[in-house]
């Protein structure tokens, strides 16, 4: 087997580069190419399996009626000039397994890789979806030296589809009319804003009792974890893999979609030096603009505690990579 099978169709559209080619990392090189969006490069250590899955994407071509190629490789080399790399490299938490063991594993794995893909594609946006994921993007932008808006963490969609996911299926509208907003850590401490949530520009709080948007709102923390209880094996990539591409195709084609995303604070609410959740613009030039919205005391705490939590994970992180703050 070479390190690299690839099927070239034309080598005028954008690259987007997926480290990792797990559920998530295979999942979202579908919807790149299968779109039309751009052209992509699925890498991943194992020896095979990107390969594999480039040409079973391939042979799908004339079928899915799409023109862009994929290539499935071993090797950094290939990531080469790439507008988007993602990386999805990593390990799921095991039996017996800490929450530092799994920060210090990923945070080499995350590091190293970031670190090999710069080397190739200076000038691209980095999308971290790694978990646990405020974390791992902090450390990409600190490894890298990359600008704070060339760097950017997923999560903020994801926790707001699943949030609209809730509210459309409780009223039984639908998907497209609702809208909604979690902010701060992909975890335990994340900030759903009922009051920033809407059905065709009716607050929700208007369509629902207290009772059931708290109810919808605990589930929405839990969202991960209910997916990997039913799964009993693995977790949750369907969802995960078209937030990427959301945040991806409003890059690639300049959208400038105002998205909640882990992004680098400065001093926006409050906050400075971490990566968390708050909306942002992203557009070709990567974070464009951070909004800072109006947050009521006991919203600012939350997310403040949220934040806490984040950076006490990232200076453990940053002593185990013995690097300095």
């Amino acid at each position: 087997m070479t390190q690299s099978q690839t099927f070239p169709l034309c080598n005028k559209f954008p690259k987007v580069s997926i480290i990792g080619a797990g559920n998530v990392g295979k999942t979202l090189a579908q919807k790149v190419i299968e779109s039309n969006l751009a052209d992509a490069c699925l890498l991943d250590i194992v020896e095979g399996l990107p390969q594999g899955i480039a040409l079973d994407l391939t042979q799908a071509t004339g079928l899915e009626f799409h023109h862009r190629s994929i290539v499935g490789t071993n090797d950094y080399k290939d990531t080469v000039n790439s507008d988007v790399v993602v990386i999805t490299a990593g390990i799921a938490r095991k039996p017996g397994m800490t929450r530092n063991d799994l920060l210090k594993i990923n945070a080499k794995i995350v590091t190293e890789a970031a670190q090999k893909c710069l080397v190739y594609s200076p000038n691209a946006l980095y999308l971290v979806i790694t978990n646990p994921l405020d974390v791992m993007t902090y450390l990409v932008w600190k490894t890298t030296n990359l600008p704070a808006n060339k760097v950017v963490g997923m999560a903020g969609v994801l926790d707001s589809t699943r949030l609209q996911a809730f509210i459309a299926m409780e009223l039984g509208v639908s998907f497209n009319d609702v809208q909604s907003m979690v902010l701060g850590g992909h975890g335990d401490l994340m900030l759903p804003l009922p009051r920033y949530c809407t059905i065709s520009g009716i607050p929700i709080t208007e369509l629902m009792d207290t009772e059931t948007i708290e109810r919808l709102v605990q589930r929405t923390r839990d969202g991960g974890a209910e997916i990997v209880k039913l799964l009993k094996t693995g977790s949750a990539y369907y969802a995960p893999a078209s937030s990427a591409f959301h945040m991806i195709e409003s890059v690639l084609l300049n959208q400038s979609r105002l998205l909640p995303a882990a992004v680098y604070l400065q001093g926006e609410y409050g906050l400075k030096d971490i990566y968390l959740g708050v909306p942002c613009r992203l557009g070709c030039g990567g974070v464009e603009q951070i909004v800072e919205i109006n947050l009521t005391d006991e919203e600012r705490k939350i997310l403040h505690n949220s934040a806490r939590s984040v950076r006490d994970n990232i200076d453990l992180a940053l002593e185990q990579l013995g690097m300095k703050h």
